[in-house]
Formats: C-alpha cells, sequence, structure tokens
C-alpha cells in the first residue's frame, strides 16, 4: 500500500470570546490521533488558519487531565516542531492528501466556522470521496459545507459533536460563539449523541464524527479503516458507537 498521507487541522485561537480566558486546540485530540496514525506510517501534515505555532488550551496540559500519550507528545521533539510551526491552511490542497483530521478544543467555534479558505479546502476532500474525519469542536469546520446541489453538505447525514449539554456542564454555553449541536441541526444534520464527555461516534460514508475528546482514538482507528473501506471501493454505511 501507498503511504498514506494526513491532514490534521487545528485551531489558530486562542481566547474565550471577551472573557479574558485562554483556549486553543485540546491536546488529546491532537496528540492520541498524532500518535494512531504516525503508527500505521502516515505522513503528517499538521496545518492551522494562520500557521505558525497552535496554542494550546490551558486545561488541556493540566496534570489532571494528563495521560502518558499527552505526556509522550509534549517530550516528542517532532509532535512539538508541527505545533510550533503549522502551514497555513491556504498553502494545503485536498489532492494532496488520503484524509483530513479536524482537531477540537473550543478554539474551533471561531476560526473553523464560516472560514471560506477551510470551506473550500474541505469541500474538495467531498468532491474527491476522501475521509472527512472531526471530533468535538472540529466539527465547526463542516457548518459551511455545501454538496453538489448547493445545499449545506450535512443536511440528512448522521453526525455528532460537542453537545449542548457537554458545554453547560462547562460553564460556556453564553460564552461560545454558537452550539454546535443546536447550528448542526439547524442545517437539517441527523444529530446524536451519547453520555457526556463518554466516547460516541457517528460514521455516514465518507464523514466520521466524534463527540468529545474521549472519542478522538475511535475516529482515528476508523479513520484508517475506512480508507482501507475505500480502497476496496466503498464507504463505510452509517453507523453510531458508543462504550
Amino acid at each position: 500500500m501507498d503511504i498514506i498521507r494526513i491532514l490534521i487541522v487545528a485551531t489558530s485561537h486562542d481566547r474565550l470570546g471577551d472573557s479574558g480566558r485562554k483556549t486553543g486546540a485540546w491536546l488529546e485530540e491532537l496528540a492520541i490521533p498524532f500518535y494512531i496514525f504516525k503508527e500505521a506510517g502516515a505522513l503528517i501534515t499538521l496545518a492551522s488558519p494562520k500557521g505558525g505555532e497552535v496554542p494550546l488550551d490551558p486545561k488541556s496540559e493540566s496534570i489532571i487531565v494528563s495521560t502518558s500519550t499527552i505526556r509522550r507528545f509534549q517530550k516528542d521533539p517532532e509532535a512539538i516542531a508541527l505545533l510550533e510551526h503549522s502551514l497555513p491552511l491556504s498553502t494545503q490542497r485536498a489532492q494532496d492528501f488520503d484524509l483530513v483530521y479536524l482537531a477540537g478544543g473550543h478554539g474551533p467555534a471561531w476560526d473553523f466556522a464560516g472560514n471560506g479558505v477551510l470551506k473550500e479546502l474541505l469541500e474538495d476532500f467531498d468532491r474527491q470521496h476522501k475521509l472527512i474525519g472531526a471530533v468535538s469542536h472540529g466539527a465547526a469546520g463542516l457548518l459551511a459545507l455545501k454538496n453538489a446541489l448547493g445545499e449545506p453538505l450535512v443536511k440528512g447525514r448522521r453526525l455528532t459533536a460537542f453537545s449542548n449539554s457537554e458545554e453547560q456542564v462547562s460553564g460556556l454555553t453564553a460564552i461560545m460563539p454558537l452550539l454546535l449541536q443546536s447550528a448542526l441541526t439547524g442545517l437539517g444534520a441527523l444529530y446524536s449523541q451519547g453520555p457526556d464527555f463518554e466516547k460516541y461516534i457517528v460514521i455516514d460514508g465518507n464523514i466520521i464524527t466524534g463527540q468529545n475528546a474521549a472519542s478522538a482514538r475511535e475516529v482515528a482507528r476508523q479513520l484508517l479503516t475506512g480508507l482501507k473501506e475505500l480502497s476496496k471501493g466503498s464507504f463505510i454505511g452509517p453507523v453510531a458507537q458508543s462504550n
């Protein structure tokens, strides 16, 4: 099999609105897929809307949520170099990759949603029948996409993303520029969710989504599985998975 080429897209946004609090990418949603993809022999490119250093949500680096994978990532020169020198989204082309993965954290709610460059890039992935994965707020990148009929790409598609109830538990409902669950259902997506902060993923054709950080591992695994299925000439059918 040819070398797998994977594009990971992370946020450039580092503030929670006007609250003065820091945000960014959620480290677990970068670290876990990074090593799953790397161990599969993939060549990984990290891009962000602005390029340069990807901000990390300080809470995701906390000792409270730290895991062996997070600690490994924090000490990995290759991983740190990627974070410090992400490429601008505007320099990336769908034809250069086999799949794209949209990492979450709260930052994407500001700079993925309505991002014209990201919209064109992801629509190219879809037109080329390539896999699109998204975890948590990474799904904000799907909101602006259109299908061949000019309708929202998510219309009638089975998806998940960070839920309204998880946002409420996080105490950020009033701060966020949008609530992903509401935004997706408003566009006609067939949104579903599992228990708050527990693994839950949904597979619908070439789109694989995970509800939260706990879902990142399975989304990454299913993207690699889906790539094998595509090489056989078929998409994965609609599937929902939880713990």
